[in-house]
C-alpha cells in the first residue's frame, strides 16, 4: 500500500482511493474522493508515461495538492525547482505567471498551465509601458518587479523577488548602493517590507515634495498601486474577532495583505514561512490569513496541528486549476506556455538575480 503521505505512480485504483481516503479524510467529502480517484490515478500514470513533473503551488485545491504534485511549495521554491528539473513536460498548477516564469528558466521545454483562465490581479495590474513611464520619472531607481507579473513587465525590471526574499533583495540592493527603489506591483508587499526594514515608503503617485524630502542618501521604497484581490480583503477587525474567539492562536499572514492587518498579527510571512513556522513551532493552534485552500493543505501536511480554518477567501484564479483540467492538459498537451524568444532573453536575468538571492 501506498505510505502515509506519497501515491506510488502505479497503485491501483483502490490503492489510490484508499491513500485519499486516509489523507484527506475530514477535508474532503469522501463522496469527491471517490469520484476523483480515478482521475488522480489517471494523471499520475500519464505523467511517468510522458516524462512530466507536476509543481503544485500551495493555494492548490487539496484533492490536487495532496495526490499528484511532484513538488509543492510557494513561487521561489518552484522557480529553484523548474530551473533543475529534468522533465520534458513541466505542468504547472498555479497560475499563469507562474508558468511563465517557469518557461523562461526552460525555453526547451514544454511548459503547460492546466487552465488558459489562471490568472492574477497583481500580475494583471502592471504594464511593461507602466514600468517604462515609472522608470523615465524615476531614472535612478533600480527595478524590483514581484515575481507574480507577466513576462512583459520583467523584461523592464532589473530584479524580480518573491514575498518570501523580498527583503533579502531590497538588501542586497541598499549594500550595493542603490538608494530608489522601484518595487512593483503589490503596494502592500512593498509597504509592509519597507516597514519590516525601518525604509520610508512612498507610493508612485505621490507628490513630487514627498520624494524631495527624503535625502537622497536614504534609501526609499516606491510602490506602485497593485493588490492582490485576496488578500487585500483581510481587515483589522478580522484578527480582533479571531482573537477575541481564540485568544491562544497564533495568526500567521501573508504580507500582501494591508499594513494595518500587519499590525495586529503575530507573524508574517510568505507561505513557505508560513509552512516552516507549522512545521517548527509548537502552538495550542494556528489561523493563517491567507488563501484559504493553503489551510486544508497545511491540515492534511501536518495532521498533529491544530490549523484553525477560520477563513473562507479562495482565489478565483486558483481554483481554475482542476485535477480534471491538470489530466485533460496532460493528454492534449494544452495549454502551453508560449513566449518570445527575446522576452525569454530579457527577463531571464531579473528572475536569474532573484533565485540567487534565497
Amino acid at each position: 500500500m501506498p505510505d502515509e503521505k506519497t501515491l506510488s505512480p502505479i497503485a491501483t485504483l483502490d490503492e489510490t482511493r484508499q491513500f485519499m481516503r486516509r489523507r484527506l479524510h475530514g477535508i474532503v467529502p469522501e463522496s469527491d474522493i471517490d469520484a476523483k480517484a480515478q482521475t488522480v490515478q489517471a494523471i499520475n500514470q500519464l505523467k511517468r508515461e510522458k516524462n512530466a513533473v507536476i509543481l503544485g503551488h500551495n493555494y492548490m485545491e487539496p484533492a490536487l495538492y495532496s495526490t499528484v504534485t511532484d513538488h509543492v511549495g510557494d513561487s521561489l521554491q518552484l522557480s529553484v525547482i523548474a530551473a533543475r528539473t529534468d522533465a520534458d513536460i513541466i505542468v504547472f498548477c498555479g497560475v499563469w505567471f507562474m508558468g511563465e516564469t517557469a518557461k523562461i528558466l526552460n525555453p526547451q521545454k514544454t511548459v503547460l498551465v492546466p487552465s488558459k483562465e489562471a490568472g492574477c490581479s497583481l500580475a494583471e495590474g502592471i504594464t511593461a509601458d507602466d514600468i517604462r513611464t515609472l522608470k523615465k520619472r524615476f531614472p535612478e531607481a533600480v527595478v524590483v518587479s514581484y515575481v507574480n507579473t507577466y513576462a512583459d513587465a520583467k523584461t523592464e525590471s532589473d530584479y524580480c523577488c518573491t514575498s518570501g526574499n523580498a527583503d533579502k533583495v531590497l538588501s542586497t540592493l541598499i549594500a550595493a548602493g542603490h538608494r530608489r527603489i522601484l518595487f512593483l506591483p503589490d503596494r502592500y508587499l512593498a509597504a509592509n517590507t519597507a516597514a519590516k526594514m525601518g525604509i520610508p515608503f512612498l507610493p508612485s503617485e505621490a507628490e513630487a515634495s514627498a520624494f524631495e524630502a527624503v535625502p537622497g542618501d536614504q534609501p526609499l521604497v516606491i510602490g506602485w498601486h497593485g493588490t492582490c484581490e485576496v488578500h487585500e480583503l483581510f481587515t483589522p477587525e478580522q484578527v480582533d474577532a479571531i482573537r477575541s474567539e481564540h485568544p491562544e492562536t497564533v495568526i500567521l499572514a501573508h504580507p500582501e495583505c494591508p499594513p494595518e492587518v500587519m499590525a495586529k498579527v503575530d507573524i508574517s510571512g510568505s507561505t513557505k514561512a508560513m509552512v516552516d513556522y507549522i512545521r517548527d513551532v509548537e502552538a495550542p493552534s494556528y489561523t493563517l490569513l491567507t488563501e484559504t485552500a493553503m489551510s486544508d493543505n497545511l491540515a492534511v501536511e501536518f495532521p498533529h496541528r491544530n490549523i484553525l480554518r477560520l477563513t473562507n477567501l479562495r482565489c478565483k484564479h486558483m481554483n481554475y486549476i482542476t485535477l480534471e483540467d491538470t489530466l485533460e492538459g496532460l493528454q492534449k498537451l494544452q495549454y502551453k506556455v508560449e513566449l518570445a524568444p527575446e522576452v525569454i532573453e530579457k527577463a531571464l536575468l531579473p528572475i536569474q538575480r532573484m533565485i540567487a538571492i534565497r
